[in-house]
């Protein structure tokens, strides 16, 4: 009889298998000190330390009948870590043991199936046919696989929309999802609108998602030659007046909406939560201008005399392009004091899952991925942010929170608490200046290379 073996499982690995498991609740009394799988992870263990009694938890998981991983036998008041470990391994190898695979548990609900097509090739989106075609999105469709069975879809249709023209904003949903559970956010999603309803501390926030999308005849390319990158000039130009215009619609959109009239929001933060697809690569530069938009100045840096950065506000009056004019400004127009933040993110794309698919080792060998980018650079004397560069390996430790912002409402009339949103960078506003509080590593824009290894 062959040995049955037990194997330490790296925490982002559990994370991609089973975050969206855990309760919330537990962060506020226990502590994850260590994680184990059988052989073929239809069997995980997980150790907690009991930070109020100070004892020890083991716990064994698997999948019940919608594939979602459960607990289904556990063992509390454990005095010894080791007591834990032996007891954990132990149950492991006895239910690896009786050959069981599925543990149902009589729960209601079933997971999305994302990846059978059900529209002809010439309605499905490019993004899609390469997510569930090509190798080097292999990492991506196995986080997003794992995430689906903890999935509600509120409006019935969500599948459609993923395969073909929602994928950008469906997407953006599932990143928003994810970045929830990794904060330890109750998510109820009971309600057609706003999309999300968070909670945690015994505050609750309402969370639209809305992005910028393509324009008609700016369609994706899959099989032609990439579109030439714009310049630097043009760049400048589109932050000035193009972009705080395509944030600007869909923005004005959802505040006409008036989601705050609605019972369960009524007297709740109430967060737009934004990113920008508007054209290819588009998120690596774009988010000047929504800041610019959103508190209506930009910022001139110089230095004095004694090198010394300063930070000039200038006020921006209004956007204007192709005889289109909007006011900038959009927390001081009116209705907006009941958007409490806007929330924003250059990375919720599929190379975001594909870099936490990599980095917990859901690996094609036959793809070497890459990753660079800009991010923060915390010398209050720098106004150009650092470069970096790193091969995306298991070594790595993004995380879903990594590059989000939210920009706060000065005239909010029920300001978001940050201590809900704990590892994102803040920014406010005060007397035309942005305060911004950041973490220690904070990407502005990235881009994710994958060179693929063919056989000679």
């Amino acid at each position: 009889m062959t040995p049955i073996k037990i194997q330490d499982l790296d925490e982002k690995r559990f994370n991609v298998l089973a975050a969206h498991t855990r309760s919330p609740g537990a962060h506020y009394c226990s502590k994850e000190i260590a994680w184990y799988s059988n052989q073929d992870e239809s069997i995980l263990g997980i150790i907690l330390l009991d930070t109020i009694d100070k004892d020890f938890v083991s716990i064994v998981l698997g999948m019940d009948e919608n594939k979602k991983y459960r607990a289904f036998d556990l063992e509390t008041s454990i005095e010894t870590q080791e007591e834990a470990y032996n007891w954990v391994i132990g149950a492991m190898k006895w239910h690896t043991g009786s050959g069981k695979k599925i543990f149902p548990q009589n729960m209601p609900g079933k997971g999305l199936n994302l990846f059978t097509p059900i529209l002809s090739i010439k309605k499905q989106h490019p993004y899609f046919v390469k997510l569930t075609k090509e190798d080097h999105f292999f990492s991506a469709k196995s986080v997003i696989n794992r995430m689906m069975p903890h999935f509600e879809d509120i409006d019935g249709n969500f599948v459609e929309q993923f395969q073909s023209t929602g994928f950008d904003s469906r997407l953006w949903e599932l990143y928003l999802f994810s970045y929830f559970s990794e904060e330890n956010l109750f998510i109820r999603r009971d309600h057609h609108a706003p999309d999300f309803m968070v909670m945690k501390y015994g505050k609750v926030v309402a969370i639209e998602a809305v992005i910028v999308g393509r324009k008609n005849g700016n369609a994706v390319k899959y099989l032609e030659d990439p579109k030439k990158p714009l310049s630097l000039k043009e760049i400048m130009e589109a932050l000035e007046n193009s972009m705080p215009i395509k944030f600007g619609s869909p923005l004005y959109s959802k505040l006409k909406k008036e989601y705050w009239k609605l019972d369960h929001v009524k007297g709740k933060p109430l967060v737009f939560a934004i990113a920008d697809f508007h054209d290819d690569q588009s998120m690596v530069w774009s988010s000047t201008a929504l800041i610019q938009y959103l508190y209506g100045f930009k910022q001139e840096p110089f230095y004095d005399s004694k090198g010394k950065l300063i930070i000039n506000p200038v006020k921006i009056k209004s956007h204007k392009l192709d005889g289109k004019e909007i006011p900038s400004g959009y927390f001081f127009q009116t209705d907006t004091e009941n958007i409490s933040a806007v929330l924003f993110s250059a990375s919720g794309t599929i190379s975001k899952f594909n870099r936490l698919g990599r980095q917990a080792g859901f690996t094609n060998s036959k793809v070497i991925m890459t990753r660079i980018g800009s991010c923060h650079d915390h010398d209050p004397n720098s106004i150009i942010p650092k470069l970096f560069k790193y091969e995306v390996n298991e070594n790595s430790s993004e995380t879903w929170a990594e590059g989000l912002s939210m920009f706060h409402n000065p005239n909010a009339l029920y300001p978001v608490p940050p201590e809900l949103f704990p590892t994102i960078a803040h920014h406010y506003f005060d007397n035309g200046q942005i305060k911004s509080y950041l973490p220690d590593f904070h990407p502005y824009s990235s881009r994710t290379l994958n060179v693929i290894i063919r056989d000679n």
